[in-house]
This record gives structure tokens, C-alpha cells and sequence, in this order.
């Protein structure tokens, strides 16, 4: 037991005296007792040759012409992007039940909240389900979900089929 208070007073007496700063002397005191060595390095630096401002500077001509190639291309593909007409994205799931005349209020309730956004009832017997809203990114769809909220408390946002206008 006490061989081993003595092995961690000799630790502790080790490590305060490793922290200590020695003879109360910062190293930038040591450093301007000492003369200062000054050497000179610019010879070794590389030096480049500016141009003069003043002197005219040459135009270079395009080589390769591409622009008319670029635009075929983009009309092809602005072509072939106007028959896209369905893509993947998001809708609100307002209503899943069979009552007609529920579905039918709450499609009206709907569109007087939110007039700009499209409703899709579909029936598949005995179910009617509305779904309202082509969305492309989830926080538009829970923008539109956010007003009409209070009307149907058990919506969702489902992922679906979209129409691009």
C-alpha cells in the first residue's frame, strides 16, 4: 500500500514538474536575446513578365462552331419533353369510403378552399377515394394539406401518378 502512494506522489511530482515553464522565460524572450539571422530569399522566387496594358491584345476566333449543333439538340429534347405528360410525385388522400354524399361535399368543400388545385375522384366498387393536388416535392403538397387540414384531419400524402400541365 504504500509503495504504491509513493509510486503516484513520484508521478504526480513528474508530470507537475514536465508542465512547469521553465526559468520563467517565454520562447519569444529566448528568441530576441538571440541575434536575429536575416536571409535573404528573393533570388529564389519566380518572376513572371506582365503584359503591358496598353498594347493591343489578340482576338481569338472560335474553331469549332457548335451553337447550331446545340441547338438542334435542344429543340429535340424540349420536342421530346413536351409529350411527357405524366410523371411521379405527390397527392392528398382526402377521402377512402363508400359514402357518395360525403365524398361529394367534402370534394365541394375542397374546391371552394383551394379552387387552383385539381380533385380526382375515382370509384372502384363499393369504395370512392378523392384525391386532390399533383404535387412534384412533398412540401408543396403539405403547404396545400396545411389549409385544408381542419376539413378532413385524416389526410395524407400518398405518392401517385402525376399529371404535367
Amino acid at each position: 500500500m504504500n509503495r504504491i502512494v509513493n509510486l503516484i506522489l513520484v508521478f504526480v511530482v513528474v508530470v507537475a514538474s514536465a508542465c512547469s515553464p521553465s526559468a520563467g522565460k517565454s520562447p519569444s524572450d529566448t528568441r530576441t536575446a538571440k541575434t536575429k539571422v536575416s536571409e535573404d530569399l528573393s533570388q529564389y522566387r519566380p518572376t513572371y513578365n506582365v503584359p503591358d496594358e496598353n498594347a493591343p491584345v489578340a482576338r481569338v476566333e472560335p474553331t469549332n462552331h457548335v451553337n447550331r449543333k446545340v441547338a438542334v439538340l435542344m429543340d429535340t429534347v424540349a420536342s421530346v419533353n413536351k409529350n411527357i405528360k405524366y410523371a411521379q410525385g405527390y397527392r392528398i388522400l382526402a377521402y377512402n369510403g363508400s359514402e357518395r354524399q360525403t365524398v361529394m361535399d367534402l370534394r365541394k368543400s375542397i374546391a371552394r378552399r383551394v379552387p387552383e388545385v385539381k380533385d380526382y375522384l375515382t370509384y372502384n366498387q363499393p369504395n370512392f377515394r378523392l384525391k386532390v393536388g399533383d404535387f412534384f416535392n412533398r412540401v408543396e403538397a403539405q403547404q396545400v394539406l396545411n389549409q385544408i387540414s381542419d376539413l378532413i384531419p385524416n389526410a395524407q400524402i400518398v405518392q401517385d401518378q402525376i399529371n404535367i400541365k
